[in-house]
């Protein structure tokens, strides 16, 4: 008898509220963790039907794919272990990339976090730079960040064979790649990329020296490649010499600098906009092992947009975090101690898991290969985007790369009791990473012996290699094993930003501090629903919020041991918690307080732990001077770190703050100027689809103060021809603000027109009262701008009511031009901090390489 066809089920879908809801219940009422996680991460088609409802069923779909690949080797991990392994963000954490897209059959994306492209050969003609531009384009487009070198470009000056005689040097370059960079990150895709040139360059000044101004190079972070030899030079006060090619034995051009002039200029750099990043190259070359495979093009040319991944080109990493709180046993008691035989049997099955990742990330290129080849598009157009993915699989094959890392160090060091920076924490950090990086040798050589080595495996080329010498001190039978098996990865850790991940495990973020402890936040309030006791704010406007404290989840749980119920923590005020933080294991232990020579120290030591690299941010109090920067970074390159990032306190507009070096407790206010009776405006025509409507720009010194819109065939129909006038602030009659519109007529009399809100549609209304707010508490009429063009409220048309707002506001930017580099592109918000060499937004989680 024949067997009936199974019926295939149809998938559950979720309305977005359902899946805020169940979010929300999940991360415990943390609704920013349950938007990250809702916005970035949950399965969903492009039509925006969505299939999970919580982070449960996203771990659930990533384990059946990891078990899946595991069903193909010997010995698998079944899948209600990995299961357990990523439940509840508790010990694995797949990260950004890999967490959205396995399993995902709704896109055909990458799973790799990030890419590093270039040209082997003529690597300076225009072809190649062009070649280059839309190669990061078709990366970016796929969930990828991109990082790219440029030292291989014709200094400016330089003599060329065309029609220009002379070269244009490296900067109108980054330009280019900066803007391609910020068109893929239109409709909410926010591209990545890191743009590096070595100090040999002639050109190097001017690389460094390009982002001096704010408001340019904003799609790109630059890092400069110094070497022993400049290192050398600065500090024996020394000349330095620049050529082309870089690393000619007879270069085209060569030219002698005082390494001192070059070096001022980094510092002046960091000191002012915590830009160009330094790269010790010589370190990173000396220590990596895939550059022994050099003739087979795993040459490091660059980084990942945030530093912790060097790369050949054409080559890719995915990242994976563990979660090092969990290992704590009897956190934040005298009897706290971590668990290093658990987290040695979960750092050998986080390997073999990012070993299945690469099978999964092939299979990605795969689909993406057929996807080009059925793409419509003429042959001559998809051909360069077929032979980068091409390479890209050849590159993933050969060396089977992973970036197996951690998250969570400052609150694990909470957890034992350790001060965060002391000579405790340097020394148990070091300890732990240690740990990970034998256990994760110790099981790729399993796995070469289960699956096979990566195919260009050789052990003469490793011979002697520094990394491979400290693990046979410490053990010897990895060594020994991998002589007889070899190993399955070519290079296999990290410690990459952690942004999103952290706010998802609610944890501090990769090896750093916690930011802040506690903040507070403001949420409004109707008069009726005042509770007695409670503390309000009221506005100029006379709305009121009530304020409450933002506490970092594990200070909570901290707290919790202490007694605290969730009701008497709800109640603990800013005097209160200040006092039983001086009493816990976060006291001193914030960002704004740890001194920056411990965090470079213990960066160097687990640098010597780790294959790839470390992001990391120093942050620094504003009156930092130069002098002490460049001291931190003759200490970095003396502990032996790969790269070095500072940020000084209010060294980029726009970034969360505090006052004078005092410790953050809030948010800072800023204060509307009160708003006169009568306002100067200018009336602005536009199209919203097929209806005509006018803008009026209420005025304050000659900038945008307050907008009004409104339909021209309704009551604004006299003012589709009037171009000035006045606003009047009025009181109605039922008590509220009333906003009338007066100009003068052709024969001089005046004409008021009363209530200019009373025809608007009422979220277009809405919409105007927020960016009036923003206009009126100083936001940079640059960055209104872009936040108006991030809404989604209409059909991505020309003539909409965004885009009318938009063009009547960009008449008051002098040059027209939209920068948006310090404000969160996400949420408009200024509460941008440097974290882990990253922008991060701590108001919704938005992170600009994680």
């Amino acid at each position: 008898m024949k067997s009936a066809t199974p019926i295939k089920k149809e998938p559950r879908i979720y309305s977005e509220s359902e899946v805020s809801e169940f979010s929300q219940k999940y991360f415990n009422g943390d609704t920013l963790a349950a938007e990250v996680w809702k916005n970035k991460y949950a399965l969903k088609s492009s039509n925006g039907k969505y299939f999970e409802k919580s982070p449960d069923d996203m771990h659930k779909r990533i384990a059946r794919e990891f078990s899946r690949i595991e069903s193909k080797y010997p010995s698998p991990l079944k899948e209600k272990e990995i299961y357990n392994l990523l439940k509840d963000f508790k010990y694995i954490i797949p990260q950004g990339s890999p967490m959205a897209g396995i399993g995902n059959n709704f896109q055909v994306s990458s799973l790799s976090n990030c890419f590093v492209i270039g040209v082997e050969k003529n690597a300076d003609s225009y072809g190649a730079v062009m070649s280059m531009d839309e190669e990061l384009v078709q990366l970016m487009k796929r969930r990828g960040g991109v990082g790219l070198d440029l030292s291989t470009i014709r200094p400016q000056g330089s003599k060329v064979h065309n029609s220009a005689l002379s070269a244009t040097g490296i900067v109108p370059f980054m330009h280019r790649f900066s803007n391609s960079t910020r068109e893929v990150a239109q409709g909410g895709r926010r591209g990545a990329l890191m743009l590096t040139v070595s100090s040999r360059h002639p050109d190097a000044l001017a690389f460094t020296g390009a982002k001096r101004d704010t408001t340019s190079v904003t799609g790109a972070n630059i890092s400069l490649k110094v070497d022993d030899d400049f290192i050398q030079a600065v500090k024996n006060h020394t000349e330095y010499e620049q050529r082309f090619p870089i690393d000619a034995s007879k270069p085209l051009i060569s030219k002698k600098i005082k390494a001192e002039d070059l070096w001022e200029e980094i510092i002046e750099g960091a000191w002012k906009s915590a830009e160009p990043g330094v790269i010790f190259w010589d370190t990173v070359q000396r220590e990596s092992l895939p550059d022994r495979y050099y003739r087979e093009g795993f040459t490091t040319t660059s980084t990942n947009p945030c530093g912790e991944i060097p790369l050949c080109p054409y080559d890719s990493c995915r990242l994976l975090a563990i979660n090092l709180f969990s290992y704590v046993k009897s956190p934040y008691t005298k009897d706290a101690t971590f668990d290093f035989e658990l987290f040695e049997d979960h750092v050998k099955k986080a390997l073999r898991l990012m070993d299945d990742l690469v099978d999964l990330e092939l299979e990605k290129i795969d689909k993406i290969l057929k996807k080009i080849e059925s793409d419509p598009e003429d042959d001559q157009y998809k051909i360069r985007e077929r032979n980068l993915w091409t390479k890209i699989k050849n590159k993933t094959s050969k060396g089977r790369r992973t970036g197996l890392g951690v998250t969570a160090m400052g609150d694990m060091l909470a957890a034992l009791g350790v001060q965060y920076g002391s000579d405790a924490s340097i020394i148990i950090s070091e300890k732990v990473q240690k740990k990970l990086a034998i256990s994760a040798y110790s099981s790729s050589v399993t796995l070469a012996k289960e699956r096979g080595a990566f195919p260009i495996y050789n052990e003469t080329r490793e011979k002697d290699h520094p990394f491979l010498k400290r693990i046979e001190k410490e053990a010897p039978d990895i060594i020994e094993r991998m002589k007889e098996y070899g190993r399955r990865n070519i290079a296999m850790l990290t410690i990459a930003p952690t942004g999103s991940t952290s706010l998802l495990t609610q944890t501090t973020s990769g090896i750093e501090p916690v930011f802040r402890i506690y903040y507070t936040r403001r949420k409004k309030v109707n008069d009726a629903v005042e509770k007695p006791g409670k503390q309000y704010f009221t506005d100029e406007n006379g709305d009121k919020y009530e304020e409450f404290a933002i506490i970092h989840h594990k200070f909570r749980d901290w707290l919790t041991t202490k007694g605290f119920t969730s009701d008497e923590i709800a109640q603990l005020k800013p005097k209160d918690l200040d006092k039983l933080i001086e009493n816990s294991p976060y006291k001193q232990s914030s960002s704004e307080h740890i001194n920056w020579q411990s965090k470079v120290k213990l960066q160097g030591k687990l640098q010597k732990w780790v294959d790839h690299s470390i992001s990391v941010t120093v942050n620094l109090p504003e009156n930092t001077s130069k002098e002490v920067i460049s001291g931190l970074y003759m200490d970095a390159w003396e502990a032996g770190c790969k790269g070095i990032t500072v940020y000084r306190e209010g060294s980029r507009s726009g970034i969360l703050v505090s006052d004078s070096g005092k410790k953050v407790t809030d948010f800072q206010d800023t204060i509307a100027p009160k708003r006169p009776t009568s306002l100067d405006a200018t009336v602005i025509q536009f199209l919203n689809n097929d209806e005509k409507w006018v803008a009026v720009v209420g005025l304050l010194d000659h900038k945008p103060y307050e907008i009004f819109t409104g339909r021209a065939d309704d009551s604004f129909s006299i003012l589709s021809k009037v171009k000035k006038g006045k606003v009047i602030k009025n009181k109605g009659k039922n008590g509220k603000n009333r906003y009338d519109f007066q100009y003068l007529d052709s024969d001089g009399y005046k004409i008021t027109i009363e209530g200019l809100s009373r025809t608007f549609n009422e979220e277009y209304w809405n919409y105007a009262k927020l960016i009036s707010g923003v206009l009126r508490h100083g936001m940079p009429l640059k960055y209104v701008v872009e936040m108006i063009d991030d809404l989604y409220l209409d059909a991505p048309t020309l003539n909409t009511w965004k885009n009318g707002v938009k063009r009547a506001l960009l008449q008051f930017i002098p040059d027209g031009t939209v920068p948006t580099d310090n404000v969160c592109p996400n949420c408009k918000s200024p509460a941008m901090s440097y974290q882990e060499s990253c922008l991060l937004c701590n108001n919704c989680g938005y992170s600009k390489c994680g």
